[in-house]
């Protein structure tokens, strides 16, 4: 068998599960399978709840034939088979199985053919199958042997443990956005809605006393001006919050330097960032100082009065440091707490646990706050 060696079939399992995107776990499941067993063309669907399929990966067929193709195939014949039974189908020619409908005008030709559910227990996650075997052998016949079925059956196993990582992945991750949405809807109704309803009683007072009385109705007016400004100050932070971090493309240096400048921009505050030595991190520790970070900012400059606030990222023996610093008013820790008041402070204790570091609050009134998380590796 071609390319069939130890050192191949392990490297395949690891590019497997080395992905988190189902989307990229599909692609390398299918492309493995095609490069291992010498296949022409390769392809994994994953059914939808409506006789078709949600998603349907190929390899082997160009973007252009992709499209000419036309929209994604329904489950019948062997696919349906795949699915419906959980058996695997090795056929000499799937044109001639009494099963067969037909394709496309502009689907490629297949003849020998090899399929495999990918199962979890009882649930079939898709059909995984083969087409046209490159090396077939002599005599006719189907050109996948047994051990490429025995093969394919390992990858197909693998592939459900990858496929199945993925999509808790991206469950969890959307759970995240989520959540984050919320806190900033909530936060959007605290700050930005309370200054809209001054806004609105302090233009009725100025109503009411310009006739009568203008200086007041004039000081009112001022306050006005400065309640809008705060308020056009809440929603500029609440949408840069609201964009998605680019930690996957970009990473961890890279997004909080943007943020740092989008922030400098939109407050009155300096907001500045420096790094130093700081290598790509596991994807969960990311995205906890990513946030660790956003709360940080959130809270130095909606709260503490500060002119300037400092964001560090630096590699410290074996580990990482997160430092956010600001010269704003600071608080008493204890007080805050013994005020069931935590600015994020438990959410940012607990992100900094879930990926086994630590968070160290240092402030005073009158003494600014520094935020330091610590997270081991890098």
């Amino acid at each position: 068998m071609i390319r069939t060696g130890l050192a191949a079939v392990s490297a395949a399992l690891l590019a497997m599960n080395r992905q988190l995107e189902v989307r990229e776990v599909l692609q390398t499941i299918v492309h493995s399978a095609r490069d291992l067993l010498d296949a022409e063309y390769a392809a994994l669907g994953v059914p939808d709840d409506r006789g078709g399929f949600a998603r349907f990966v190929v390899a082997g067929v160009s973007d252009e034939q992709w499209k000419a193709i036309g929209p994604l195939p329904r489950r019948h014949g062997v696919l349906a088979a795949m699915l419906d039974d959980a058996a695997p189908q090795r056929l000499a020619d799937v044109r001639h199985d009494p099963r067969f409908e037909g394709w496309p005008a502009a689907h490629p030709e297949l003849s020998d053919f090899l399929g495999m559910p990918v199962a979890d227990g009882d649930e079939v996650l898709g059909a995984l199958f083969l087409a046209n075997k490159r090396a077939s052998g002599p005599g006719g016949g189907c050109g996948f042997t047994q051990e490429d079925e025995d093969l394919l059956r390992l990858l197909a196993e693998h592939a459900a443990i990858a496929l199945t990582n993925a999509r808790l992945y991206e469950r969890a991750r959307e759970l995240t956005i989520a959540e984050e949405r919320g806190r900033i809807a909530h936060e959007l109704h605290d700050a930005v809605a309370q200054k809209l309803f001054s806004l609105r009683l302090t233009a009725q007072a100025a109503t009411a006393l310009v006739d009568r009385d203008p200086p007041r109705a004039k000081e009112e007016l001022r306050q006005i001006t400065g309640l809008a400004a705060e308020a056009a100050d809440e929603l500029r932070a609440a949408v840069v919050e609201l964009r998605p971090a680019g930690l996957e493309d970009d990473g961890l240096v890279a997004t909080l330097r943007t943020q740092a400048q989008v922030l400098d921009r939109a407050h009155a505050a300096t907001v500045v960032f420096a790094a130093d030595g700081v290598r790509a991190l596991p994807a969960d520790q990311e995205g906890a100082l990513y946030r660790v970070a956003q709360e940080a900012l959130h809270n130095a400059l909606r709260h503490s009065g500060a002119s300037r606030v400092a964001v560090s990222l630096r590699r410290d023996g074996r580990g990482v440091v997160l430092r956010v610093a600001d010269d704003g008013r600071g608080f008493d820790p204890t007080a805050v707490r013994r005020a069931g008041r935590h600015l994020g402070l438990v959410s940012m204790r607990d992100r900094a646990a879930s990926v086994g570091g630590r968070l160290i609050v240092r402030s005073g009134p009158g003494e600014g706050t520094e935020i330091t998380m610590e997270v081991p590796g890098g």
